[in-house]
């Protein structure tokens, strides 16, 4: 399942063609892929089916669907509301489609189906649309017929959360080849509707894509015998303050109950009690100097604790030392990591990384996979930007998207949860990467898991951790 910007569908085109695969090709593997994932909703012989095709590509593939749904007996009108393709592969299908004696409309469609697909606009479409375009897609939302667009919704961007004012709403959405980063961004993911992908026969080059663990992770497996709590590590938790303790409480849960096998929490005295009462496994110290001989393998910081130079001066600390570091809430603040002797993770909600990187929130939103991708890349750093599909992007460029969660997880406290997950999982898996992605995962698992049973609105930051021992069950 992977990712694609639409410069990269262009350049994967021409290699295409390039290594002995026309555009003509390409299209009809598209347009047969098509056919097969539509009959498989809608059955040909109790639907009927209108297909809208624009002048490009995209249209293309529309005119060879409408010729496979023909071929198999379907009742199906072929329409361009936008004017016939003149050139490329599209007009070659479309003098095919006519030899075989098959017919279409032009202008305004003067018929309506029970199914109605949206071939009209491609991965290369700029907004805002043309009139004419937003006349047709107002028609479309005027007829009782399922919706179905082929590689994205007309009118939503291709490459972030952008969309026009007359978007096109659909039911279902056919992704050709790889999702577009506005499956995953909002406003736009909203107007796909369910998305389904359709293999085209072309070779995988994304370092990017949505991200499945894999059942033999280390994050949930330990492959050797003899094990004693030294083996899963000793991680420090700096987090809490007397006046929020229950960030620490809820981190420290998050930690043990992954498996972290000792846990020592760097708070005030104050907070204690509460900490202690939920998770008693825990040891404590008060001492804000981090030694660089120090003895954990991985140190998370900054839940529940205030962005001010004492914990500025306390991440500064870590930075220096070789061990990989946690950052959030607290210790998330606009500074340089490029010169850091440790890996470091930042786990970002959205308003957090607009203040680190000084952009607005909204448009953070509409561009998160760029956006955290960049920043990544240009501090060598790996961030967790949340929310409803995280985002996490490495170093290196590459990046993954998390599927996981609802709507249980927006409160406060279930990102502290996250923070603790993420500290256990580092010490158990030594590939960080899987570490951090596994841990994203599971978390937003639980939050899926709760709403199998209860209503998700109902689910308490200090539910999350009840569930992990379901979620690992079934993995």
């Amino acid at each position: 399942m992977y990712i694609y910007k639409s410069s990269e569908i262009r350049k994967i085109d021409q290699l295409a063609e390039k290594k002995g695969m026309p555009g003509f090709t390409l299209m009809e593997l598209a347009g047969a892929g098509l056919g097969r994932k539509i009959a498989s909703f809608y059955p040909i012989t109790e639907h009927s089916f209108l297909i809208l095709a624009g002048k490009g590509n995209n249209g293309g593939d529309g005119i060879v669907l409408a010729r496979y749904l023909k071929r198999a007996g379907a009742a199906c009108e072929l329409c361009f509301p936008l004017g016939v393709p003149e050139k490329g592969a599209a007009r070659q299908h479309l003098a095919y489609y006519e030899s075989l004696g098959y017919s279409y409309q032009t202008g305004m469609p003067d018929t309506s189906a029970t199914v109605i697909i949206d071939a009209l606009l491609g991965a290369g479409t700029r907004l805002p649309l043309s009139e004419s375009i937003k006349e047709c897609v107002k028609w479309i939302h005027t007829q009782k017929a399922h919706v179905v667009a082929v590689d994205l919704p007309t009118g939503t961007a291709s490459d972030s959360g952008e969309v026009d004012e007359s978007a096109l709403q659909a039911n279902k959405t056919l992704v050709l080849h790889g999702y577009k980063p506005s499956r995953f961004l909002y406003p736009a993911a909203a107007h796909y509707g369910e998305a389904q992908l359709i293999d085209i026969g072309l070779l995988h080059t994304s370092s990017w894509h949505v991200y499945e663990p894999s059942i033999d992770s280390r994050s949930f497996h330990h492959p050797g015998n003899n094990t004693h709590k030294g083996t899963f590590g000793h991680g420090l938790l700096i987090a809490g303050t007397s006046e929020m303790p229950g960030s620490a409480a809820l981190a420290a849960l998050g930690a043990v109950s992954c498996g972290a096998g000792k846990l020592t929490v760097q708070t005030e005295r104050e907070a204690v009690p509460v900490i202690a009462s939920h998770v008693p496994e825990a040891i404590y110290h008060f001492d804000q100097e981090i030694s660089r001989n120090h003895p954990y393998e991985v140190i998370a910081a900054g839940c529940g604790r205030a962005a001010d130079s004492k914990m500025e001066e306390i991440v500064q600390q870590l930075l220096q030392q070789n061990r990989p570091v946690i950052l959030d809430a607290g210790a998330l603040a606009t500074r340089s990591y490029q010169k850091a002797k440790c890996p470091v993770v930042l786990t970002p909600h959205p308003g957090e990384f607009a203040r680190i990187t000084g952009k607005s929130t909204a448009f953070i939103q509409q561009n998160r996979l760029q956006e955290a991708s960049a920043y990544a890349v240009e501090q060598g750093v790996t961030v967790v930007l949340k929310g409803e599909y995280t985002v996490i992007a490495f170093a290196d460029g590459s990046g993954l998207i998390n599927q996981t969660g609802n709507e249980g997880l927006s409160k406060g406290g279930s990102g502290d949860t996250l923070t603790g997950v993420l500290l256990a999982l580092m010490m158990r898996n030594p590939d960080l990467k899987t570490a951090v992605a596994d841990a994203v995962w599971l978390h937003g698992k639980c939050a899926d898991k709760w709403n199998e049973a209860y209503p998700a609105q109902a689910m308490r930051p200090l539910h999350i951790h009840t569930m992990i021992s379901d979620v690992l069950n079934s993995i």
